[in-house]
């Protein structure tokens, strides 16, 4: 995977202007807890989409101000670990925890086109 690092807000304003030209995750992950590590090795050992669908990184407990923009800015109520996809500068997916899933976001992009 090709992790894209989030660590400032220019960052986070550049993500969403990609978002009109095609979707974008954002993984909130948790340096110091075990079940963020977990959803990121799952993530990293089933993610398909390539280079397709840009994967960024934002570790929370260095950037916990940007990770609580991106809950106020996109309505999603922060948890860690998060994915977060935004398409068209809208939240398309989001899940957390062990609930992360790449079948279900898959199914998510090919509904929402």
């Amino acid at each position: 995977m090709n992790w894209l690092l989030i660590e400032s807000e220019s960052d986070l304003e550049n993500i969403l202007q990609q978002s009109f030209n095609h979707p974008v995750a954002i993984f909130k992950h948790s340096t110091r807890c075990s079940i963020s590590s977990v959803a990121k090795m799952r993530l990293s050992s089933s993610w398909e989409f390539g280079d397709d669908l840009p994967i960024y990184y934002l570790d929370l407990l260095a950037y916990r101000n940007l990770s609580n923009l991106i809950a106020e800015k996109f309505n999603v109520e922060h948890q860690s670990p998060q994915l977060i996809v935004l398409k068209s500068g809208e939240v398309v997916y989001h899940n957390s925890h062990l609930s992360i899933s790449v079948k279900e976001l898959k199914n998510t992009l090919e509904i929402k086109g």
